[in-house]
């Protein structure tokens, strides 16, 4: 199985959702731990990374991809 490949501003979908109903999150932190956001209430969670690539689902939106080339 490949690794999921994600990164600082990505919006991510979990095999959860968060308890107001989105399950969309976006990272807003990397490190030993990641930091998500919920789009729909705002609230932050600080997670281990291996938890956070556990439950990951899959790559919404890649901040990276958005950024203009050039």
């Amino acid at each position: 199985m490949e690794r999921k490949v994600f990164g600082l501003g990505d919006i991510v979908q979990m095999k959860k959702p968060h308890p107001c109903g989105s399950n969309e999150m976006e990272i807003i932190r990397m490190g030993m731990d990641i930091r998500i956001k919920c789009t729909g209430c705002q609230h932050s969670v600080l997670i281990p990374r291996a938890k956070f690539e556990k439950n990951l689902k899959k790559v919404l939106k890649s901040a990276a991809a958005e950024e203009p080339q050039g």
